[in-house]
C-alpha cells in the first residue's frame, strides 16, 4: 500500500511517483521494470545502483 509524502508526489514506501503508480496497472512488463529501477534509484537502493552498472 502507498503512502505518498508531505508534497504527495512520491510514495514513502516504494519510491513510485504519483504518475508511476496511477500508470503501473496498465504498463508493459519492461515498463514496470524501469518503473521499478527508477523507484528504487530515488530511495537510494543498492540494488539499483548496481543494476544501472549492466
Amino acid at each position: 500500500m502507498c503512502a505518498l509524502d508531505d508534497c504527495a508526489s512520491i510514495c514513502t514506501g516504494c519510491g513510485r511517483s504519483v504518475a508511476e503508480i496511477a500508470e503501473w496497472g496498465s504498463a508493459t512488463a519492461s515498463r514496470q521494470h524501469e518503473i521499478v529501477r527508477r523507484s528504487s534509484a530515488r530511495m537510494g537502493s543498492p540494488a539499483s545502483q548496481e543494476h544501472s552498472k549492466t
